[in-house]
């Protein structure tokens, strides 16, 4: 079997891939690499879910997650980071999200530096998307896993659902991976994972004007699994850029 030449091409500022082969090249996965970059863990006395890397002020990143990860636990609240530090984070005073299942955190990192989201237009029907993010371990002790997986959009309504929930897709995500980020092929973010298909309570499927899914759309809705589009934030994005960090940081544990 003859093959054609592999070329690699290494730039100091990026890293390029000439490949040419006469067999499929599994290559980096652009969706997978930016999801391990940006992931992280949301930690109270114990594990809380999972939150993205949104921004980087000067030594100041700012993490996005659910407000029903935060709200499981009680402050003071840590970040664990992809290389496995763990930093004291705090709540910002001046952001609201709304009715929205959204919140931030904040932390301070001098020496260390870490990659930031960034963000995709609105997917449709039919759309690759991955989702990531650290299912709770079923045994006490153990440690929660980085998990990836991928699907299509499968749904995307015209009025969100109570929590900002707009684009449902086929991906299975779990306990634990709420606040985690859903991803284009291109590995932008897209969305904030947050609600599992076939919820354990059959409950009506609300919106957020109150009004209720009818059936046949309901069935559809518990299907699929649930994230917030990333338009909800990018929207408040003036206002987070204004937010103050008044924790004294520097603190690893």
């Amino acid at each position: 079997m003859k093959f054609h030449r592999l070329i690699l091409v290494v730039c100091f500022s990026s890293i390029s891939l000439a490949l040419s082969a006469s067999v499929p090249v599994v290559s980096v996965s652009a969706p997978s690499y930016s999801a391990k970059s940006i992931t992280v863990k949301v930690l109270s006395q114990d594990f809380l879910g999972s939150g993205i890397l949104l921004r980087q002020h000067r030594a100041v990143y700012t993490v996005l997650t659910n407000a029903h990860v935060i709200q499981a636990g009680d402050p003071p609240y840590r970040v664990q980071t992809p290389d496995g530090k763990i930093y004291t984070a705090n709540l910002p005073q001046r952001l609201s999200f709304g009715k929205n299942d959204l919140a931030v955190l904040q932390f301070q990192s001098a020496d260390s530096m870490y990659a930031v989201a960034s963000f995709g237009s609105s997917p449709t029907v039919g759309d690759d998307v991955f989702t990531a993010g650290f299912p709770a371990a079923e045994d006490a002790g153990k440690k929660q896993r980085f998990a990836f997986t991928s699907g299509k959009v499968a749904l995307v309504l015209g009025k969100p659902l109570e929590g900002g929930y707009q684009l449902g897709f086929t991906n299975s995500i779990k306990n634990g991976m709420s606040g985690g980020p859903l991803l284009n092929s291109q590995g932008q973010v897209i969305g904030i994972n947050g609600m599992q298909a076939y919820p354990l309570w059959d409950a009506p499927s609300v919106f957020v004007d109150g009004s209720k899914a009818d059936e046949r759309l309901h069935q559809r809705i518990i299907r699929l699994s649930w994230a917030v589009p990333i338009s909800k934030v990018i929207q408040k994005m003036p206002n987070a850029g204004n937010t103050k960090v008044e924790t004294v940081f520097n603190q690893t544990d």
